[in-house]
């Protein structure tokens, strides 16, 4: 399928009462927008397969449901640093950060880098992608030692006193999905919660007081990476 095509498809798709949606159920504000699901997305991403160069046009393209279909076409180790940097600045919303960061850059090599880079950033959404990154490397990354994640606990503390909505929840999820990543970082990240707990602010209670409630659940869903350590 060629560009054109894809752009054809795209606003064949477009219905601008999905924009008004989306923006009132879920809080995603954007520019140029067609007003598309991401199930229509996702089965358009599967009759194009991964395009890595043709990924790059669609979000040259401007359109946000073509910068949403590049995330789902791109090939993560192909995903350049210049990449990462061009398509990091203009994250708008929440939606659009999270496709990028767990479809593509919790799955490239620079992940960590990008993390430790992106948590002093000031723009809301940058911020947000260093957490959103680390909540899906969890996943991604299923040999990293937990030495790693631990690495990642000054910079959840020294975030979790940022009072924006969208950050926060991003410090919350990266905290949560550290703990069900195995028993001995389940133990470690409550600790880490019960420490942000004792600090003042709004944001450090609520990013706590909901990790301490999920991750002490006794059915708390929880993984086992490394394999090679937590599953004979």
């Amino acid at each position: 399928m060629t560009y054109e095509q894809i752009i054809s498809r795209l606003h064949e798709l477009a219905n601008p009462e999905k924009i008004v949606y989306k923006e009132n159920k879920f809080g995603v504000k954007t520019q140029n927008s067609l007003g598309i699901y991401h199930k229509d997305l996702n089965t358009l991403a599967r009759e194009i397969g991964k395009n890595s160069e043709l990924a790059q046009q669609l979000f040259d393209s401007g359109i946000y449901e073509a910068r949403l279909l590049c995330s789902k076409i791109c090939k993560p180790r192909d995903v350049t640093e210049a990449q990462m940097e061009q398509w990091v600045k203009v994250f708008d919303n929440w939606e659009i950060c999270d496709s990028f960061c767990m479809a593509l850059f919790a799955k490239n090599d620079l992940a960590v880098a990008k993390i430790n880079e992106w948590s002093t950033r000031e723009p809301e959404f940058e911020k947000r992608a260093a957490f959103a990154t680390m909540a899906a490397y969890c996943m991604a990354d299923k040999k990293a030692d937990n030495s790693v994640f631990v690495s990642f606990f000054p910079i959840i503390l020294e975030a979790c006193h940022d009072e924006r909505l969208y950050v926060k929840k991003a410090v919350n999820w990266a905290l949560r999905s550290i703990g069900k990543r195995n028993i001995d970082l389940n133990r470690k990240a409550i600790l880490l919660a019960k420490e942000i707990l004792q600090l003042e602010g709004k944001a450090p209670n609520w990013i706590a007081t909901d990790a301490i409630k999920e991750l002490e659940k006794e059915n708390v869903r929880m993984s086992d990476y490394p394999r090679a350590i937590y599953r004979p």
